[in-house]
């Protein structure tokens, strides 16, 4: 891990903060707007892009360049940009396209700095309620229309007791599916829909498992920088940590964690026990 001293971090910090603010006022330009339209970027199935999208990555990486011009970044609409400085911002200017189009604010900006074992800082940052989950350099807390509080993942408890999300029923291929349902068959609640939000939630205590296929490293980094910071774990489905996406596997706890894999691998005997 790259050693950074405290006017570093402090600079790393105060640069997502700008870049978060630039994000919300980029992304409220066109939220729930009528005229707002369009496109996909696959021909087999919808997967959108909007201005809104290209406008704020545009916004973020100005500040990165005047800013910090030397560190890489990795952006979902603007590709790679190389740097020198063994740093990479990794930025996804809005998670959950589709809710953006809907209108429903589960949607986010995820804004995150890496070095090479993986993320080290992010921000999950809901602009239209105005609440920012923050994680890493010893920070673990949300702000927003209640305040400040600190980040803490739920203490373990059965998987009977749990609640899980994931952002789409199908999960991924087939066999995802399939082990997926397995999942969902044995926990108290299933919820959909949620995007990065779901993330944003366990962080905070409020749901047990996030369980989702097919991410991108801008999908996956920031969740995991913040969800770290407040407790929990992510890894991908063999139970390793990985910051490139895949499979995704966040929980609270790691018991809870442990369990949930076993089921998603189909191994026996499964044992709803936590402790």
């Amino acid at each position: 891990m790259q050693m950074l001293t405290v006017s570093e971090t402090a600079e790393l910090i105060d640069t997502a903060a700008e870049m978060a603010e630039a994000a919300r006022e980029a992304t409220l330009l066109h939220f729930r707007s009528m005229a707002l339209l369009a496109e996909t970027k696959e021909t087999d199935r919808f997967d959108p892009v909007t201005v809104a999208d290209r406008l704020c990555e545009e916004r973020m990486r100005a500040i990165l360049a005047r800013r910090r011009p030397q560190d890489a970044i990795l952006g979902e609409e603007m590709g790679r940009t190389r740097g020198d400085s063994g740093l990479t911002w990794v930025l996804d200017p809005i998670d959950g396209t589709r809710s953006y189009l809907c209108g429903t604010p589960t949607w986010g900006v995820l804004i995150s700095v890496a070095d090479e074992t993986g993320p080290i800082y992010g921000l999950i940052d809901q602009p239209y309620i105005k609440e920012r989950f923050e994680g890493g350099f010893g920070r673990a807390r949300v702000i927003g229309p209640m305040g400040e509080r600190g980040l803490a993942t739920r203490s373990a408890r059965p998987l009977s007791e749990a609640i899980l999300m994931s952002t789409f029923p199908e999960v991924g291929t087939a066999e995802e599916g399939a082990a997926f349902r397995r999942l969902a068959g044995q926990v108290k609640l299933t919820r959909y829909g949620t995007d990065c939000y779901g993330y944003a939630l366990l962080a905070a205590g409020q749901i047990d498992l996030v369980v989702e296929a097919g991410l991108q490293p801008y999908d996956v980094q920031a969740p995991m920088a913040v969800i770290e910071a407040a407790g929990g774990i992510v890894t991908d489905w063999e139970g390793r940590r990985n910051p490139n996406g895949g499979r995704v596997i966040a929980a609270a706890s790691p018991e809870v964690h442990a369990l949930a894999l076993r089921i998603l691998r189909d191994e026996a005997p499964i044992s709803d026990a936590v402790g």
